[in-house]
This record gives structure tokens, C-alpha cells and sequence, in this order.
């Protein structure tokens, strides 16, 4: 099959427009027992926010460094690119969600 020129500038030109998909800037630490990281999740899902989910309960070594990292041993904890952020703080969110242009 043979196609001109034209033809393969536009299929170029179309996958050079297609989006990319990024990597999550969000990770939200939590465990199932938490009613307040069921509400960061709901809140984020409810913004359009795609956000990593790390239950500590079963990752105990995310565990350990999440302790290690905020001297925290609770969660929720968020982290927004190098923001982290304890605890259900919307406003914080908010901001932070903001500043990496995610709403």
C-alpha cells in the first residue's frame, strides 16, 4: 500500500497531537479502615484528580518510609508533586493541585 506524502504528514501530524498520558503526581497513602482517606479519594475522584493509591496496611515498607519521611504514623498522607500534605487539608489540596495546574 502506498500513501503520499501529504497522507503521512497528517498521520505524523495527528500522533504528534494525540495526548500524552503523564505519571501520577498524586499519591495518596491511606488504609481501608480510614474514613478520612475515603473522603481524600472521593474528593479527588470527584475533581478528576488520577492519583496513585498506597495502602500502608499491606505495603508495610511504604509504611516505614512514609514514617521515616514525616515522622507520622497516620494517615491520610498526600503527597502533590514535593508537597506532602497530612491529613484531609482541602485547602492545602487545593493549592497544591493548583500549582501543578491538575484543576
Amino acid at each position: 500500500m502506498y500513501i503520499s506524502l501529504l497522507q503521512y504528514f497528517d498521520i505524523l501530524r495527528v500522533d504528534m497531537e494525540a495526548p500524552m498520558s503523564k505519571p501520577s503526581v498524586v499519591t495518596v497513602y491511606s488504609a481501608p479502615w480510614c474514613v478520612f482517606c475515603k473522603m481524600v479519594k472521593e474528593y479527588l475522584n470527584n475533581k478528576n484528580v488520577a492519583f496513585k493509591e498506597i495502602n500502608v496496611d499491606e505495603d508495610q515498607a511504604a509504611a516505614q518510609a512514609l514514617v521515616d519521611r514525616t515522622n507520622q504514623m497516620g494517615v491520610p498522607v498526600i503527597e502533590i508533586g514535593n508537597e506532602t500534605i497530612l491529613g484531609f487539608d482541602r485547602q492545602r489540596i487545593d493549592l497544591a493541585l493548583r500549582d501543578k495546574k491538575l484543576i
